[in-house]
């Protein structure tokens, strides 16, 4: 296949301490495993799927041209030649999807031209309208292009408009919904998995009060609009696109799981909480991570997990919830609930004890009962979707 240079840097980099003759025989050996999976009839995806988890990745854009559409099972052949023109005036999402792409200038190459980039930019806007006015059921949320962006870089406008596509209609489509409510969801396996792992870590946390909001721009992005180098980034693309939908919150967990000392050493406060969690370091040791988070999907599978804590969920998460519903913004979250907090600790100081009257404590029990069949009917669907989805697990991880 004859295949354009790529405009990005891909994920390639060698273990510290592996000699560099080790490391490029190591290198060549897995690009003769994916081009002999990739010229098998029919292709092996399930090889290719444990090239792209093993230690390493998919190693450069270029593998990634060929791989990442047999992961999502596109078909290059009968991507359309021509793409199809967008009418931006008429389409109700371009005003928000033009501020986003704006803002997006970290997430180009350094030193790329403004012209260049600025091409790029009228690109974005052009896949993430077509994929919308051609889906009319997914509803544009703010972080969407973080993820398309990588697609474009990587891939190119035509590729990357239909691999966009099937991500949207599948891995990403909880997203995508009108409201946040299969997203809440998404968010709720986080903490029981750092829970399994670590009881003190998870016990402090929900001390702090400090919930999940932090996570929301992680999962939504698939961690595109966190992560300053772009290595990181199609090096975890690989990884996500490689297994179940759900593997991203798994891999959050084990980013805040490789932070206990931190976590534990800071002030048991929300506010503080929040701060040091949504900041993520940039030394992470990712191959570690990674192979962490399969290890812990393999323990702890999402049907497990959905069964188990469908009917533990809190009101206060509940709540943060619905407020991050309204702008998806975790600052507005966090305001709130420090004003929350300060003014129970004004009353406690005036010897004042807050009471519940019996109007708000059934609407609290009727918000509780409307979370928990909603979370039932969540679980339903993630035992349906990993039927669908999950590969078998001899074969993600050997």
């Amino acid at each position: 296949m004859n295949l354009k240079k790529s405009r990005s840097v891909g994920a390639a980099s060698p273990r510290n301490g592996l000699g560099k003759q080790d490391a490029e025989s190591r290198r060549k050996r897995k690009v003769a495993e994916i081009t002999q999976a990739l010229n098998r009839t029919p292709v092996d995806v399930a090889a290719l799927r444990r090239m792209a988890i093993s230690e390493g990745g998919l190693l450069s854009d270029e593998i990634r041209r060929q791989v990442w559409p047999r992961l999502l099972n596109v078909s290059v052949e009968n991507i359309p030649e021509q793409l199809e023109p967008v009418d931006r005036d008429s389409n109700k999402d371009f005003n928000q999807v033009l501020l986003d792409v704006q803002r997006s200038l970290r997430r180009f190459p350094p030193g790329m031209p403004d012209e260049q980039r600025e091409g790029l930019q009228e690109e974005l806007i052009n896949i993430i309208l077509r994929v919308l006015v051609k889906n009319p059921q997914l509803h544009y949320y703010q972080g969407y292009h973080d993820i398309v962006v990588t697609f474009l870089l990587v891939l190119e406008e035509r590729l990357a408009t239909a691999l966009v596509e099937k991500l949207s209609t599948h891995h990403l489509r909880d997203f995508m919904d009108p409201t946040m409510d299969n997203t809440k969801h998404i968010l709720n396996y986080l903490m029981p998995i750092i829970e399994r792992v670590n009881p003190e870590v998870y016990d402090f946390m929900q001390q702090a009060e400090v919930g999940t909001i932090f996570a929301l721009s992680w999962l939504i992005t698939w961690f595109g609009h966190v992560l300053s180098d772009f290595r990181h980034v199609v090096r975890l693309y690989d990884f996500f696109l490689a297994c179940h939908p759900l593997m991203p919150i798994y891999f959050a967990a084990v980013i805040v799981l490789h932070r206990e000392e931190e976590v534990l050493d800071c002030e048991c406060d929300m506010a503080m909480m929040h701060h040091l969690l949504s900041r993520i370091p940039e030394d992470l040791p990712y191959e570690t991570l990674i192979s962490r988070a399969g290890d812990l999907f393999v323990q702890f599978p999402p049907s497990e997990l959905a069964r188990e804590r469908s009917q533990l969920m809190a009101v206060s998460t509940f709540k943060d919830f619905e407020l991050a519903s309204t702008q998806q913004r975790p600052d507005t979250v966090l305001h709130q609930r420090r004003k929350e907090q300060q003014q129970r600790t004004l009353e406690a100081q005036r010897g004042t004890v807050a009471v519940v009257q019996p109007t708000a404590r059934r609407l609290m029990r009727l918000a509780v009962m409307g979370l928990t069949v909603a979370l039932g009917a969540a679980a339903l669907a993630v035992v349906n979707s990993a039927l669908e989805w999950a590969p078998k697990l001899d074969l993600l991880f050997p």
